[in-house]
């Protein structure tokens, strides 16, 4: 099977890349548990190792795994590896997870680029038995509602969607309320967020059953995006911790992010298409001020608000001899 890596540029996905540049500033805040530089970053990094790049970089991060299930390909993977501290380990994620280091406080990207199934729900199970409190966990999934398969017709579509989702994770999975009309639009995602949500719960409940009730481990969701470079995609995410840190939970203020979510709302985000020279006069207007949004005439009001919710994590590409 060819790798997405083969298919995709995932350091040129505009969305994708402000997600990255955002869960940065989420991880930044994480100093009131630990120094961030302490902690171990596990990832996918395939042949581009963006996140890598940035984490180190920005973070000082200097403990890095990155997994790699395409072992036919190790030397590829090597050469392309950023930083002699990104430390490669090869197999599936069921696989290489239980063979790392859960004494220390860890950020793990369950970075997948297929749907949510029973080995996703695998890995998240396997972090919230083992991880450390201050640990965080990210989960990123193709929310892309399942397209028509040549022998289903299209009025048992939504039908054939709930019974892929139920032989994927497992009947005992979905929720009960769960309908055939919920899997159109962004309705795969909301529906993926809430299996993982709940897998999260059910496995710190069990966790916690041997404990005092003030160490029970707790979990607080940061992060609910969507997004679509191409596919619909979900990331969702929080931070582990235990009940006497949440004094050390409320010191790390992540409520004041603009795109801080703890429920089932979305931070949607939406790139606009916008010229060079329209970015730069847009960002002599911002930050916003109360009552003084930021105008262009010529640009849609719409594409404007975009801009002014993520300009401070905006990419920019352009073409450079390096």
């Amino acid at each position: 099977m060819v790798g997405s890596y083969e298919k995709i540029n995932y350091s040129l996905r505009p969305a994708k890349s402000i997600e990255r540049k955002m869960l940065c500033d989420v991880f930044r805040r994480l100093s009131a548990f630990d120094k961030v530089e302490n902690y171990q970053y596990i990832g996918f990094g395939s042949t581009y190792f963006s996140d890598f790049i940035l984490f180190h970089k920005a973070l000082g991060i200097a403990n890095m795994i990155s997994i790699e299930k395409d072992k036919k390909n190790k030397e590829r993977f090597m050469f392309n590896r950023p930083f002699r501290c990104v430390n490669l380990e090869f197999g599936e994620s069921n696989e290489v997870l239980p063979k790392l280091n859960w004494d220390t406080k860890n950020i793990l990207w369950l970075d997948y680029d297929g749907k949510l199934d029973s080995s996703v729900l695998a890995d998240v199970r396997f972090f919230c038995i083992n991880a450390s409190p201050g640990s965080v966990i990210v989960v990123s999934v193709n929310a892309h509602p399942v397209r028509r398969p040549d022998n289903v017709e299209l009025s048992q579509l939504p039908a054939h969607r709930l019974q892929k989702l139920r032989e994927d994770v497992g009947d005992e999975k979905v929720p009960p309320d769960i309908k055939v009309k919920d899997f159109a639009g962004w309705g795969t995602a909301k529906t993926f967020r809430r299996i993982i949500d709940s897998e999260i719960l059910q496995t710190l409940n069990e966790r916690n059953v041997e404990r005092a009730s003030g160490t029970h481990f707790l979990y607080q969701q940061l992060f609910n995006f969507h997004y679509a470079d191409g596919a619909k995609m979900l990331t969702m995410g929080g931070l582990l911790y235990d009940k006497g840190q949440e004094h050390v939970l409320a010191q790390c203020d992540f409520k004041n992010l603009s795109f801080y979510q703890d429920d089932e709302k979305p931070y949607v985000i939406e790139v606009p298409n916008l010229t060079y020279r329209e970015i730069r006069y847009l960002d002599t207007q911002l930050p916003i001020k109360e009552d003084e949004p930021p105008t262009l005439s010529a640009v849609p009001k719409e594409d404007i608000e975009k801009y002014a919710r993520m300009y401070r994590y905006f990419p920019t590409f352009t073409e450079a001899d390096i």
